[in-house]
């Protein structure tokens, strides 16, 4: 138990007096960048299920493309 006790201590003693906490301006600079970071691919991902995605037939195996490959996959 006494190891536990050391072990909270010590944990608390770093967090308060160790750690370097950003500042409020840091913290909105960081979080505006994961932002955009996140909208960036989640765009890119849609751009590329759009142009390479395929549809499941009412049979549920995939069949029909759709996007812009669609068209032309879809020309005879």
């Amino acid at each position: 138990m006494a190891g536990i006790k050391t072990y909270i201590e010590e944990a608390v003693t770093e967090l308060t007096t160790k750690v370097t906490w950003p500042t409020w301006d840091e913290l909105q600079q960081s979080s505006l960048i994961v932002l955009v970071t996140s909208l960036l691919i989640a765009i890119s991902i849609w751009i590329m299920d759009t142009v390479f995605g395929v549809v499941p037939n009412e049979d549920g195996l995939f069949g029909f493309w759709r996007g812009l490959l669609g068209i032309f996959y879809n020309l005879k």
